[in-house]
């Protein structure tokens, strides 16, 4: 094995399938394999995740452990019922950075017991897209000054408090965009003037408070790179992230498989540009967790490599990056800190919530409509929901589940209080159609919207926006719904 082909596996940073890790990673591993992601198909309890964790440290300690930790809609440790931790947007609207910081530090902890060395997140995006398929809840607002002092709190929770390498994301901003570059490629057509004012301050925010690493977006910035985008593009990731911004850490690339790259240059050449432009950390596997993809992508940069289109500088400067986080997590010593507990995280969510009239539900079990989009892509389909929450506190609730290619119910029962439960009513036509005919055929219904409202709404009894749908926050709107005391509008 020679030391290009122990450094591009440094390099790498791919999933897998199932609880523990496959032959394939164990020899990887072995070949200088960089780290592993972990999503929730490899997760079925924190506990199991530290077996598995702890099985892959044995290997060789210095193998960095990832996971996508976002709290709120996307969990990976707490996939099974969902996250303890409210969401970016539900801290955002509670706008407490202490708060932002104590959940960053929570999650943090959470990783901690698992064994996992660096989360994904914080999410470092602007919300200034209601149509914006994919970031949605998970950013902390559309105001980028709120953005910053947040996303910078949750890095300094998991950092400094926890000891857990953190990652602000999607540089240089997809919070604009109308695509999901899972999808395809989105563009973004702010003037560079607006990516300074917009997209660019939470980043900044994020390198002035240490943050580690730093993910690039599949994305095309007219005013940065008319051709080639963001995780591929020298002027994003070397003038202006490392150039401009002074980021000194670990660049790491969104999934590979992405469409947003792999549709147009197909994974190899993605990975071999990818590297070019200063990326340093590639995440592959997200949905192809295979050895194969690990093996051409590896080739490819190699042969690179030999072929003199890739200097063998480069790639041990980037190799030495990821052998920098691991060296800088273990030697992290931080008080044995625990998690926020559930009974600690709901006042968080209660927090959050914005109530509109009366939402309690005064007399009777509940006929329960829920509004079910197509998930979104980042979060994955998900076991829990307000139904759940509600079914916990009423058994005798009845529970009608539609999309939109369901008929709006044409009947709804007379002797029971109605809850309709919306999830992102801004980008989905089909449900304000079904919030206007449930209202006016029962204008005392109440509603329940656990995603990004719409900006104008029907009248009914009473309004609860949760402003994300983790377990702590559909929780709360369950015991506020339920109620007898209620609570005042904010």
């Amino acid at each position: 094995m020679t030391e290009v082909d122990r450094a591009v596996h440094a390099l790498l940073v791919p999933g897998f399938v199932g609880a523990a890790a496959p032959e394939w990673v164990r020899r990887r591993i072995d070949r200088g394999l960089g780290g592993v992601a972990l999503f929730a198909r490899n997760i079925t309890s924190v506990e199991q995740a530290r077996t598995l964790t702890d099985a892959v440290h044995a290997m060789r300690a210095d193998v960095l452990v990832a996971v996508d930790e976002e709290g709120g809609d996307v969990t990976r440790l707490e996939a099974g019922r969902g996250s303890r931790h409210p969401g970016a947007l539900a801290l955002g609207a509670v706008d407490d950075t202490a708060l932002t910081r104590q959940v960053g530090a929570s999650i943090g902890a959470l990783l901690r017991r698992a064994g996992v060395d660096w989360s994904w997140s914080p999410v470092a995006d602007v919300s200034s897209n209601p149509d914006n398929p994919v970031i949605g809840v998970r950013s902390y607002g559309t105001d980028a000054g709120l953005v910053a002092r947040h996303a910078a709190a949750t890095v300094v929770g998991l950092q400094d408090d926890a000891g857990i390498l953190a990652c602000a994301k999607h540089f240089p901003g997809h919070g604009e965009t109308g695509v999901d570059s899972h999808l395809d490629l989105p563009v973004v057509t702010a003037s560079r003037a607006g990516l300074d004012a917009i997209g660019l301050a939470p980043f900044r925010a994020c390198i002035d408070a240490g943050v580690r690493t730093v993910m690039t977006g599949h994305l095309r910035v007219l005013a940065l790179d008319a051709d080639l985008p963001a995780t591929l593009s020298p002027a994003v990731v070397t003038d202006l992230l490392r150039g401009e911004l002074g980021f000194t850490g670990a660049v790491v690339s969104d999934a590979l498989e992405m469409e947003g790259v792999a549709r147009h240059r197909g994974i190899e050449e993605a990975a071999v540009l990818a590297v070019l432009a200063g990326v340093d950390a590639l995440c592959l596997g997200g949905t192809l967790a295979e050895e194969t993809v690990v093996d051409r992508v590896h080739s490819a940069i190699v042969d690179a490599v030999l072929e003199g289109r890739v200097d063998e500088g480069r790639i041990h400067d980037a190799a030495a990056r990821v052998a920098g986080l691991a060296a800088w997590r273990a030697t992290r010593t931080v008080a044995a800190g625990a998690p926020m507990s559930d009974d600690e995280c709901l006042p968080a969510a209660r927090r959050a919530l914005l109530v509109e009239g009366d939402p309690r539900l005064h007399a009777g079990a509940p006929s329960v409509v829920v509004c079910e989009p197509a998930p979104n892509i980042a979060a994955g389909a998900v076991a829990w929901g307000l139904a759940d929450a509600l079914l916990a506190v009423r058994p005798d609730a009845e529970v009608v589940r539609i999309d939109a290619s369901s008929p709006t119910p044409d009947r709804l029962p007379t002797d029971r209080p109605v809850v309709l439960v919306l999830r992102d009513a801004v980008r989905h036509a089909w449900q304000r159609t079904v919030e206007r005919r449930l209202v006016a055929a029962r204008p005392d219904l109440v509603v329940v919207e656990l995603g990004v409202p719409a900006a104008r709404h029907p009248p009914g009894a009473g309004r609860i926006t949760t402003y994300g749908a983790s377990r702590s926050s559909v929780e709360a709107a369950a015991a506020l719904l339920t109620s007898p005391e209620g609570r005042r509008p904010r």
